[in-house]
């Protein structure tokens, strides 16, 4: 019995961390490309805020379009954290601006994938 249907062969993997409120786009967004996400709840370190880790497995030639679509539905946004002010009698807290967002890509080559 031959199977006849023709199976895409992933060779890369990339993980990408995007903020929590960016996920619905950006996942519906891969979604819509044909491929499958993984989702993975996550923290960022230095604000430990709530991130998703996404793991999209795809065939090469596919990079540019996965993160022409990242780029436009993840986007950066300030966050402040507040600080204590130094050199004054009473510490008080200032707020300090820091860029978060947009999406943090990793890609890497596959040498073996298989399901089982």
């Amino acid at each position: 019995m031959s199977n006849s249907k023709q199976t895409k062969r992933i060779n890369r993997l990339m993980i990408v961390v995007v903020q929590e409120q960016d996920f619905e786009k950006a996942n519906r967004s891969i979604s819509d490309l044909g491929l499958s996400v993984t989702r993975l709840a996550s923290a960022g370190g230095f604000l430990g805020r709530r991130n998703v880790t996404l793991l999209i497995g795809f065939t090469a030639g596919e990079e540019a379009i996965i993160v022409k679509a990242l780029n436009e539905n993840c986007r950066s946004r300030v966050e402040y954290i507040a600080t204590p002010l130094e050199g004054t009698a009473l510490h008080l807290p200032t707020p300090m601006p820091v860029p978060v967002g947009g999406a943090t890509i990793f890609t890497f080559e596959i040498d073996d994938y298989r399901e089982l």
